[in-house]
């Protein structure tokens, strides 16, 4: 037998010897096998940026005063009568309400506001704007801005629908009052007077005229 034949026999020995190892050690595939899936990750669960709370406090309510005080309790009940009733937008109208009143009876131009008053506080305003007219006083005043304004009351009569509300305002404003001769006898016409007052507006929920009235006046 020749050196050539005897080591190819040599080598075919060799690659069986190898193939058996291989089998030994990578096992066999028998036709189709499923892939190997990759362990399964627990999902993570999102974290909500808030809670719903399905019958909770109601924040417009609860954003001026405190939750089951007797003020948060007559404006839920104002709201009942009056779905579309917002806290932050009476608000809103009672900024508005404060400054227009205010500078109408510091300049005695109250008949323009005369709607927005009650006929008791329109007759307080009204006397006080003759007193002065009657003194020969001119007065000049220039609002400056609100700087409080806080939902201090509120008050609901289930009976009536009569509401209730009561704003406490913190302004400043220029105001002063000068004679016939045009000296000035009452305030500073470079120094902002401080104003403060605490307003009760009211009107009957469900009605249709939507304008609350002025119905008192404190300091």
């Amino acid at each position: 037998m020749s050196s050539a034949v005897i080591q190819l026999i040599v080598l075919a020995a060799i690659a069986i010897f190898l193939i058996i190892k291989l089998k030994n050690v990578l096992g066999t595939r028998d036709g189709y096998e499923q892939p190997i899936e990759p362990e399964q990750q627990p999902t993570p669960t999102a974290k909500r940026d808030f809670e719903v709370i399905e019958g909770g406090p109601d924040p417009d309510i609860i954003d001026h005063v405190d939750e089951g005080s007797t003020a948060a309790i007559a404006l839920a009940a104002m709201k009942r009568v009056e779905p579309k009733f917002s806290v932050s937008e009476f608000l809103q109208g009672a900024r508005g309400a404060y400054e227009m009143i205010l500078m109408a009876f510091e300049t005695g131009d109250v008949e323009k506001i005369k709607p927005f008053l009650s006929p008791d506080v329109y007759e307080a305003f009204e006397s006080a704007v003759n007193a002065r007219k009657e003194q020969g006083l001119d007065v000049h005043a220039e609002f400056l801005g609100l700087r409080e304004l806080v939902l201090s009351d509120a008050d609901f009569d289930h009976a009536t629908n009569d509401a209730e509300v009561t704003v406490r305002f913190g302004g400043e404003l220029i105001s002063v009052a000068r004679n016939a001769a045009g000296e000035v006898v009452e305030g500073d016409p470079k120094a902002p007077r401080k104003q403060r007052d605490t307003w009760t507006f009211a009107r009957k929920m469900g009605s249709n005229d939507p304008n609350w009235q002025l119905v008192a006046t404190g300091g």
